[in-house]
């Protein structure tokens, strides 16, 4: 005879799955945790790194008596050599490893620190040379281990909030670096080893010695800390890799033809690329811009006579806290919105504080539209990153995430050997915000009905 099940093991059964379910959660959170924690020791070591640099490179050749020009190609070099060799080494990451990448990051960037040591403009475009290489990797190869190591832990639910809390923990790491570079560039004098020495110690060396010596300590967390991910070959891919896998190529100059190819087949992936071209461009341009544009107007406020600087470092550090409060809103807002959903208020919300710098004639007013940027920044980051995530093919990430800096890259170019205003670069810097928030309002449009 068939009788119906009693309610009580109906309910057992229910209570079964829920507990059984609690403890895969519970499971994939500790995960998750111990997976973030080896990330953080290694990132924010690497992203101090580069903090702690980035003040002081334009002042140390100052220093050493270069003329400004001199020191312009220094700086298009650097962005030069980002833009050419970044593009072929995130496909060797993707072959080789990311995790003996992010080792050679630290070597790379290391030996950059070391020749900012000689007052020799040979050596020193070597160093910006070594410098753009490793800002590439620094930007790419991390976020590409990060997905990978998600994927094979099988936290991926869990990558919008390893980014945003990365995005927060390299905001403090911004301000951290701005004391200790501080304290570093004032720790001894500059000068020469010895008379007629071309070897310089002390002063604004300062900050790039504390980068080496960090940059060491990253290295070996990454080597003791973290386990080797590549990057794994999807089906779709297998057919498309068939000719080339047979002749047994593998070489960089490949994998960047693979990752074009696949950039310029998929919409999605073309979009992402186009988008974090255009925000990302637009900070590098205010990064340049926004020291110019606020001191110009204070001056028109207050008087060339009575004009007694700006608290610059006070700036920077609310610009960060801003950041920080940007990321903290993504962690919120990821709850009930998909980052497709919230990139277009980011980018339509960027648009208008670059309306507001451009018609603005306060300085109050303008510093405001400049924090509203920055709070975009923070949220900008995680968002970017977790759609990526999704977007973007494993087996030709690293590739792919450089591949997104060439058209970066011309666009930092283009400010740097262009001599634009400060309201010409906030007009340009709207401009792309603008068509940044049409593209992704398509992007969305073609995730959300997919």
């Amino acid at each position: 005879d068939f009788s119906p099940p009693d309610s009580t093991d109906v309910e057992q059964g229910e209570g079964g799955e829920k507990s059984n379910s609690a403890a895969s959660d519970a499971a994939a959170d500790i995960r998750h945790s111990q997976l973030l924690r080896k990330y953080l020791a290694v990132y924010l070591l690497a992203a101090l790194s580069d903090w702690l640099q980035g003040p002081y490179v334009y002042a140390l050749y100052d220093a050493y008596g270069y003329s400004q020009h001199d020191i312009a190609v220094l700086f298009v070099a650097g962005f030069g050599s980002s833009m050419v060799f970044g593009s072929f080494v995130g496909g060797m990451a993707d072959q080789g490893g990311r995790k003996k990448f992010v080792i050679l990051f630290s070597v790379i960037y290391a030996l950059s620190c070391m020749t900012k040591h000689f007052k020799s403009f040979g050596i020193l475009m070597i160093g910006r040379l070594l410098g753009g290489v490793a800002t590439s990797l620094l930007f790419s190869v991390f976020e590409a281990w990060l997905i990978g190591a998600h994927s094979s832990a099988g936290v991926m639910s869990h990558l919008g909030k390893s980014f945003s809390m990365a995005q927060y923990g390299n905001s403090i790491v911004a301000i951290l670096a701005g004391q200790i570079a501080n304290k570093a560039a004032s720790h001894a004098e500059f000068g020469p080893k010895s008379e007629g020495s071309g070897f310089f110690l002390g002063g604004f060396l300062g900050p790039f010695d504390v980068s080496l010596v960090t940059l060491i300590i990253c290295g070996v967390l990454a080597s003791s800390l973290w386990e080797e991910n590549y990057g794994k070959k999807s089906a779709d891919d297998d057919d498309d890799d068939d000719d080339s896998s047979k002749a047994g190529k593998s070489s960089a100059t490949h994998a960047l033809k693979g990752a074009f190819s696949v950039t310029m087949r998929s919409s999605d992936v073309l979009s992402c690329g186009i988008i974090s071209s255009l925000f990302e461009g637009s900070m590098y341009i205010f990064v340049f811009m926004w020291t110019p544009a606020l001191t110009t107007l204070v001056k028109e406020e207050v008087g060339e006579e009575e004009f007694d600087g700006l608290p610059f470092g006070v700036i920077f550090s609310t610009f960060m806290v801003c950041c920080m409060a940007g990321s903290s809103i993504f962690s919120i807002a990821m709850e009930k919105m998909k980052p497709e959903q919230l990139a277009v208020i980011i980018f339509g919300v960027a648009s208008s504080a670059f309306a507001m710098v451009v018609i603005s004639k306060s300085a109050t007013t303008t510093f405001l539209a400049m924090n509203l940027f920055e709070m975009c920044v923070g949220m900008y980051f995680p968002s970017m990153g977790t759609m990526k995530g999704t977007i973007v093919p494993e087996d030709k990430r690293a590739a792919i995430y450089n591949l997104f800096r060439i058209p970066l890259n011309f666009i930092v170019l283009f400010s740097l050997l262009t001599d634009l205003t400060p309201k010409v670069s906030f007009v340009l810097c709207g401009a792309m915000m603008v068509v940044a928030t049409v593209l992704q309002m398509k992007l969305k449009s073609r995730r959300v009905s997919a």
